[in-house]
């Protein structure tokens, strides 16, 4: 019997004696986030655009969605991207810790109780092949394939595809972004039509991204495109 599949079958509170979980907040043995650092994480809490979800003053919409022209129907954030949110994803993006996926997961599907959205399918934005090979693996769609899991929504991000290897979008203006990410997404097949998508995402800047996506989906017949991602950028 192969390695792999022998690992398979070790019963999980085997594997939690061979390789412990510490919580990447307060290295608590037990969670790799536990319960109190879950509690610390800093909410995004209304008002903000309920547009692209930036917090403002008051509930309207942002100067950057008065001016930008946007096809995505709304995008939505549980954190803000700064303290332990910012390093529970940095841990998940850059550190290969792909179990984070599954407690983060959970947090927005508990987000998605409290804020019902009227969605039908999942869809994580996807990353060009040469960068995924790269990196070994895309964020976005640990977290999706977790959120489908637990709330039994498809997830079709196979069928959202990145075809266009942009440049990093990090040191770019709104405008430019935008620019940047523009065809840079296409659908696969005709599954979508009719369809309400969520897209998720790890943090959100401009929504850039997840607008491009919103592009390809809706030419490829989605009824609506809805952004949710664990942080937003301010």
């Amino acid at each position: 019997m192969p390695l792999q599949t022998k690992l398979v079958q070790i019963p999980d509170f085997l594997l939690d004696l061979l390789f412990p979980r510490f919580c990447v907040g307060c290295g608590t043995e037990g969670d790799f986030l536990c319960d109190s650092c879950i509690e610390t994480l800093p909410q995004l809490q209304p008002p903000f655009c309920y547009r692209c979800g930036l917090p403002i003053p008051e509930n309207s919409i942002c100067p950057d969605c008065q001016n930008l022209p946007l096809t995505i129907d709304g995008i939505r954030s549980l954190y803000l991207h700064e303290g332990l949110a910012r390093e529970v994803i940095h841990s998940l993006k850059y550190k290969n810790m792909k179990a984070l996926a599954k407690p983060l997961a959970a947090l927005m599907a508990n987000y998605l109780v409290d804020n019902p959205f009227e969605i039908d399918t999942l869809a994580a934005a996807p990353m060009h092949a040469k960068r995924l090979r790269t990196r070994g693996y895309n964020q976005p769609e640990l977290l999706v394939n977790e959120l489908s899991n637990v709330t039994g929504i498809p997830n079709k991000t196979e069928l959202l595809i990145r075809t266009k290897n942009t440049i990093s979008q990090v040191s770019l203006t709104a405008d430019d972004r935008l620019t940047n990410v523009n065809g840079a997404f296409q659908c696969k097949d005709g599954y979508f039509h009719d369809r309400k998508v969520l897209l998720i995402d790890d943090v959100c800047t401009t929504g850039a991204t997840l607008n491009a996506c919103a592009i390809a989906l809706k030419k490829g017949g989605a009824a609506s495109v809805l952004g949710l991602t664990l942080s937003r950028k301010c």
